[in-house]
């Protein structure tokens, strides 16, 4: 009897996803667990495995369809039986239904390299590569496994591992006025976040300006000692309100609509921007590591959001979120809490300025924090007396160590 394959909720958030490539084709043998197709759900690219062995008869869906959860995308049966019928997904082919005629005869199954001529892309690469009218054979891949992504896209030819560069629009008399992009599904999840925490969140800030002197000092001390992985300041950041939160579990709370959780483990989401969007990478029991281990965790976990390769338990469950854009010269911003989070801390750049110090003007590097705070579970005095205390451990860094 053939077996329907439809659609996972690959992530606990997804409600659809955008199948992005087959990678078994029809009539190749499947067997248990072996992947069909890669799938963009709204955090990541993931697999979709097969769930019953036989032969692939249908692909009931072209590459490049939103389809969702629940929905047929194929059929796995042996050759000959009867293919299911069921309508065509949102924004696939006008096919209404699956002809019945026998499956064709299967062919080897090399499914895991890639048809002649087909050059690995993502979505997003794919489109602004066909808007701009580049050749995707022409750029190197710097994604997983030569995969073509948008900072691939977006660097000019012969600029090598250098940073991206964004092309401008070359305007051309009759040309097109504009161009409509349709939403990839992180952006998707992003916009529905976004109306879920501006709109029903009563949120306050407040902002605090560190001294950063001895953070510097202690950060340098470490870059020299041992080969371990670089520490950041965004580590000793992370840390330091870890620790703190220890201290004021008040700011380390979900707010539940009829109650508040109050955590008494710390799980800090940090903030990765990702190709085409934003996602929030979980360091569990970060007051429980050390700075290297949360170095370690931070760079493994951001290498792989970029990538699009975390796992729905590696970017859920956080209890406070950190959101860093100093490396990206910004002084201050303030961030959007991420519910059911009740608070995130906004991260600006540290840079010199000429402050009084022991009772003269002098230069010090200095960095401001703004925390954004959901006001059905933080007071302004409660997250006020966070910051002190964060402030207090960035100030002193041996803080740290107890």
């Amino acid at each position: 009897m053939a077996t329907r394959v439809v659609m996972e909720a690959l992530s606990p958030t997804m409600e659809e996803g955008r199948l992005v490539e087959w990678k078994k084709r029809e009539g190749e043998a499947v067997a248990v667990g072996d992947v069909l197709a890669e799938v963009e759900t709204d955090k990541a690219v993931m697999e979709l495995t097969a769930r019953a062995g036989g032969t692939l008869l249908k692909q009931v869906v072209p590459a490049g369809t939103t389809v969702p959860v629940s929905q047929l995308v194929a059929v796995i049966g042996e050759p000959g039986e009867q293919v299911p019928t069921e309508p065509a997904a949102r924004g696939g082919s006008p096919e209404t239904a699956v002809p019945s005629a026998p499956a064709p005869e299967p062919r080897p199954a090399t499914a895991s390299a890639p048809s002649p001529g087909r050059i690995k892309a993502s979505p997003l690469a794919r489109r602004i590569a066909a808007e701009q009218g580049i050749d995707l054979g022409s750029l190197h891949g710097s994604g997983p496994e030569g995969r073509v992504v948008l900072r691939d896209v977006q660097r000019p030819a012969g600029a090598g591992g250098g940073p991206p560069v964004a092309r401008p629009v070359i305007r051309t008399a009759g040309g097109p006025a504009y161009t409509d992009t349709p939403l990839t599904q992180i952006r998707k999840t992003i916009a529905k976040r976004l109306a879920q925490s501006l709109g029903p969140v009563p949120t306050f800030y407040l902002t605090t300006e560190v001294d950063m002197e001895r953070a510097w000092e202690a950060r340098e001390a470490l870059q020299g000692a041992g080969d371990g992985p670089r520490v950041s300041f965004n580590d000793i950041i992370i840390k330091c309100v870890a620790l703190a939160l220890r201290q004021h579990p008040a700011c380390n709370a979900w707010w539940q609509d009829d109650h508040v959780r109050y955590w008494h483990e710390v799980h800090i989401s940090m903030a990765v921007a990702v190709e085409d969007g934003l996602i929030t990478p979980v360091i569990r029991d970060a007051d429980l590591k050390s700075l290297r281990e949360i170095a370690a965790e931070s760079q493994d976990l951001a290498g792989r959001a970029r990538e699009r390769r975390l796992k729905p338990e590696e970017y859920t469950g956080g209890t406070f979120s950190v959101s860093n854009l100093g490396m990206l010269d910004i002084d201050e911003f303030t961030a959007i809490i991420n519910p059911p989070e009740a608070a995130i801390l906004a991260v600006g750049r540290i840079a010199q300025a000429p402050v009084a110090h022991d009772g003269q003007i002098a230069l010090r590097r200095r960095m401001r924090l703004t925390m954004s705070c959901d006001h059905r579970v933080i007071d302004g005095a409660t997250g006020a007396r966070f910051l002190q205390t964060l402030k207090a451990m960035l100030e002193n860094p041996l803080a740290m160590v107890y």
